[in-house]
């Protein structure tokens, strides 16, 4: 992405997101709150950063595979969607699928945030819609896997 995304901090410089690797698509969040995210519960958690997304572009919070994997934690409404508009504090929401409590510390990679760009669709309504190879087959109509 050749444009530049403003991110303010609101509170300590160490929560800026971070790119782990070269290449990588999604940007550390990190907590910055002690917190407990409780067994088959969940609990929305502090960021302490503010984003200003240029127009055209959204910001999309996803979980972070190995605190899936290896803890089952997970981000609740995925992918969460900042808005460009949007200058409040990013918070995401975590759940716990299993039957252990799972602690947080402040600084501890919580999600990632992905920038991408946006189109705005233009609705039309119609009377119907036109025919396509897949028709109104939905939920399962291709087969088990």
């Amino acid at each position: 992405m050749s444009d530049s995304v403003d991110v303010l901090v609101v509170c300590d410089e160490r929560m800026l997101p971070h790119y782990s690797h070269p290449g990588d698509a999604g940007a550390d969040l990190r907590s910055s709150q002690n917190t407990v995210v409780p067994a088959m519960g969940r609990v929305l958690v502090t960021t302490g950063v503010s984003i200003a997304l240029p127009d055209g572009y959204v910001g999309l919070v996803h979980p972070r595979s190995g605190l899936a994997l290896k803890h089952g934690i997970t981000v609740l409404n995925t992918p969460g969607t900042i808005d460009a508009g949007y200058r409040g504090e990013l918070m995401v929401t975590l759940y716990n699928t299993t039957t252990e409590p799972f602690e947080i510390a402040v600084g501890d990679r919580i999600a990632q945030l992905l920038i991408q760009q946006v189109s705005r669709a233009r609705f039309v309504s119609v009377e119907r819609l036109p025919e396509s190879h897949r028709g109104e087959s939905g939920f399962g109509s291709t087969g088990k896997a």
